[in-house]
């Protein structure tokens, strides 16, 4: 069974629970339709973090019904569920995980260790997705070689090297300075240009000003969900 057609995240009445009697989720309904931009907005332990497992297939619920990009998470076993996120799914996270004195070409490459392609195949796959974030002319240096944005528009470029249909970025710009996460939520929004479906977690009422719908948590519900006139 699927959800809307044009919707690539559908949650149907989703909880989620975790030991000790802690409610992360309380009956979450959500639509985001392919080609949407999204901030998840909520204050810590809103249950944003949570949402963001749900979406990217790494937290099964515990109640309800959470279908991805047309797949009912549910009946998928534990490996269809790894290669939904391997082919479909791409994360960005506050801290980089760039594997230290490797290439930025390289870590980009590992992006694609599991899709099945050769060696030469990911490294020309990663040198275009370095180019997409602008970074085409650092391809050779390591991450202490490169500024906290240009690890992160790594990281990103490690992220959508798969082409993934949806991306989902958990704090984006914690660990950046203004300057670099202004820069950073230009190259999402051109990111969301080219067709790729974006999700953006954060606390930062700022950073959620940057996208054109805003949907608010607090105590593991929606609480809100806005859209910017003319968005």
């Amino acid at each position: 069974m699927s959800g809307r057609a044009e919707a690539i995240v559908t949650l149907r009445g989703v909880g989620r629970d975790y030991p000790g009697g802690v409610a992360a989720l309380r009956d979450v309904d959500l639509d985001i339709d392919r080609g949407e931009m999204v901030a998840v907005v909520g204050p810590s332990g809103s249950g944003k973090s949570t949402m963001l497992n749900v979406m990217g297939t790494l937290d099964r619920p515990t109640t309800g019904k959470s279908v991805i990009d047309g797949f009912e998470v549910a009946g998928l076993s534990d490996r269809e569920l790894s290669a939904l996120r391997a082919h479909r799914i791409g994360f960005v996270f506050q801290q980089f995980h760039l594997a230290p004195g490797v290439p930025a070409l390289d870590n980009v490459a590992d992006g694609l260790l599991y899709t099945g392609a050769s060696l030469r195949q990911r490294r020309e796959r990663a040198a275009r997705a370095l180019e997409r974030v602008g970074l085409g002319h650092r391809s050779t240096h390591r991450p202490h070689e490169l500024s906290g944005g240009e690890q992160q528009r790594t990281a990103i470029a490690r992220a959508v090297v798969g082409e993934p249909s949806l991306l989902l970025a958990d704090e984006p710009t914690g660990a950046l300075d203004s300057h670099a996460g202004e820069s950073l939520m230009r190259l999402l929004t051109e990111l969301n240009e080219s067709g790729t479906t974006i999700v953006v977690i954060t606390h930062e009422r700022q950073v959620a000003a940057y996208l054109p719908r805003q949907v608010s948590m607090l105590d593991g519900q929606v609480v809100g969900d806005r859209t910017a006139v003319g968005a």
